[in-house]
């Protein structure tokens, strides 16, 4: 495996590749942004960690496990999918739909702590808070990534951030988790 931040170049192109988060700095990330949340919640009381999909649910579950070894009890963890609040489903219409589940307890009055992996025009992050705004009336909202690649095309800020990445539109970053794809790395190329 490369050294994180050595380009190595993309067998399906002529692009390279340079890992700029390996499994060991992911995990230091999401320790960090667990215990950052801890700390502006003031403890994980009345907190809802939902995980946008795809690859926002497993880094939800990552997040609560975290906070709940801290604090020594479960968090509520739940899925949310916005495809269908989404504003490019004209141009891009054929979307898989994933499934939307609430904690038990719900998310009326609690402290909602949307997950996603990547920020980048937060176009994601507007849809999200039009499925909420269905859902239920939660005390608060915020929001933390695993990587905020900048470029924004709405104004959405990221409260806890794993790593802040500055790239060039024309770049992809890509984000693999062992949960879905095998492997724990982001990548940009």
């Amino acid at each position: 495996m490369p050294a994180p931040d050595e380009a190595v170049p993309d067998p399906a192109s002529d692009r390279a590749v340079r890992t700029v988060l390996d499994a060991r700095d992911i995990s230091r990330a999401l320790t960090r942004i667990s215990h950052e949340l801890l700390e502006r919640n003031k403890g994980a009381t009345d907190l809802v960690l939902l995980g946008l999909h795809t690859r926002g649910v497993p880094l939800a579950r990552r997040i609560a496990e975290r906070i709940a070894s801290v604090e020594g009890a479960p968090v509520a963890v739940g899925e949310l999918d916005v495809t269908m609040y989404r504003d490019d489903l004209r141009s891009q219409p054929t979307r898989r739909a994933h499934r939307t589940a609430l904690p038990p307890s719900g998310i009326d009055g609690k402290v909602v702590v949307l997950v996603d992996d990547v920020l980048f025009s937060g176009r994601t992050i507007r849809a999200a808070l039009d499925a909420l705004a269905d859902l239920g009336r939660p005390a608060a909202v915020r929001l933390a990534v695993l990587v905020d690649r900048g470029h924004r095309e709405l104004p959405i800020r990221a409260d806890h951030v794993g790593k802040n990445l500055p790239s060039a539109l024309a770049e992809r970053v890509s984000v693999r988790l062992s949960e879905v794809d095998g492997t724990d790395e982001v990548t940009i190329s």
